[in-house]
Parts: structure tokens; C-alpha cells; sequence
């Protein structure tokens, strides 16, 4: 029978959310580049910003599903590894908007990016405090 699977962990619940943000937000891009683009802070959307917007779009999606199958293994060599990447993501997307290459609206995608990191990071801390595979028994 078909079962829902549910986060074991601290850290797996961190991921999971950001994997369905990342999926929903990718699903919203492939229908509608523009509704995201402009999200961002980008006003034109033009034939190669459109192009653009869909496979960052797409990408989001590959992601999140990414996300997801690592919470349903409990893959936390994965958790442990998002966790310096997404606050070298913040550093880079922070850097766009402080030089002017990207909008000040796109500073909201570095902090999600930061707060997810931080987030696993004291996901991973708690659950490892709390004993074995970080997750308590039933």
C-alpha cells in the first residue's frame, strides 16, 4: 500500500520544505516565467530573459525533487553537503545585487538561500545531540 512518507529528522524536515518551495516555485516558472522573473525584480522579459526564466524554472524543479528523494533516504552525507553550497549561493546572489548586476528584489532569493542553510546546519546539530541517525525511535 502506498504510504506518505514523512521527514525522520530535523534536518530532513529543513529539506523537505525547501524541496517543495523549490518544486512549486519551478512548477509556477515553467507555466509563467514572467510571474517569477518578475518576482525577482526583473521587469523585461524578454525572448532571452523569458528563455532564461524558464530553465532557471526548470532547474528549481530538477532541484526540488532532488531535495525531496533525499529526505526520503534520510541522504544526510546530502544534508551535510547543502549546507556550505547554499551559503555560497547567498555570497554570489548578494554579490549580483551589491555590484548592480541583479535587482535589489533578487536579495530575497540569497536570504531564503541563507536561512535554509542555517537552518539545516542547526537541523543537523540538533539531531546529531539527539543520538544515533539523529532521529528518535518509535
Amino acid at each position: 500500500m502506498f504510504r506518505i512518507l514523512v521527514p525522520r529528522s530535523v534536518a530532513g524536515w529543513t529539506i523537505a520544505v525547501f524541496g517543495v518551495m523549490a518544486v512549486f516555485f519551478g512548477v509556477v516558472g515553467l507555466i509563467s516565467p514572467g510571474t517569477v522573473a518578475s518576482g525577482a525584480g526583473f521587469d523585461d522579459l524578454d525572448g532571452a530573459g523569458r528563455t532564461f526564466a524558464t530553465a532557471s524554472s526548470m532547474a528549481s524543479l530538477n532541484m526540488g525533487v532532488y531535495y525531496l528523494v533525499a529526505t526520503a533516504t534520510e541522504w544526510r552525507p546530502f544534508f551535510m553537503f547543502t549546507v556550505p553550497f547554499r551559503l555560497l549561493t547567498f555570497t554570489v546572489f548578494t554579490g549580483l545585487v551589491v555590484t548592480d548586476v541583479a535587482p535589489g528584489a533578487f536579495l530575497g532569493v540569497a536570504v531564503w538561500e541563507a536561512v535554509g542553510a542555517v537552518a539545516t546546519g542547526l537541523g543537523l546539530w540538533f539531531d546529531a545531540r539527539r543520538g544515533p541517525g539523529g532521529s528518535q525511535s518509535s
